[in-house]
């Protein structure tokens, strides 16, 4: 994967402006913040839903052989842009914990609701392994 970077732009904190990369593609559905076992949410809390819907991404990964270094793009639904921009450093902290230190292109986006109405994220995901 490359990292895409213009020279005369300031450098993105905690994503790229964007990637390529050459492979296999994979697909991740928008993933929210529950426990896929169960279907149910265990916190109301934004960045325990982030954690939940990051580790639900990376479980669907591996079931293709990859990893969150293979992310080329995510994009982020938000139920309430203020508390997102409120807990960012709480929401860094949950990301670098699950996805590690690997910041592709992103997007995040304030939506009007999810079909789940307790969800207060959804993230989806394009990877891409190569070969």
């Amino acid at each position: 994967m490359q990292i895409l970077q213009p020279a005369a732009w300031p450098r993105p904190r905690g994503y790229s402006n964007g990637t390529a990369a050459a492979g296999r593609m994979i697909f991740v559905a928008g993933q929210i913040g529950w426990d896929n076992s169960t279907a149910q949410f265990r916190t109301d809390d934004l960045v325990g839903q982030v954690r939940q819907a990051l580790l639900n991404v990376v479980a669907v990964l591996a079931e293709a052989g990859a990893s969150p270094e293979h992310i080329v793009r995510m994009n982020w639904y938000l139920a309430d842009r203020n508390e997102y921009l409120g807990r960012i450093a709480e929401i860094g902290r949950a990301y670098r914990e699950v996805v590690g230190k690997h910041y592709p292109a992103m997007t995040a986006l304030q939506v009007g609701g999810f079909v789940e109405p307790n969800a207060k994220v959804e993230i989806e995901v394009t990877a891409m392994l190569p070969g």
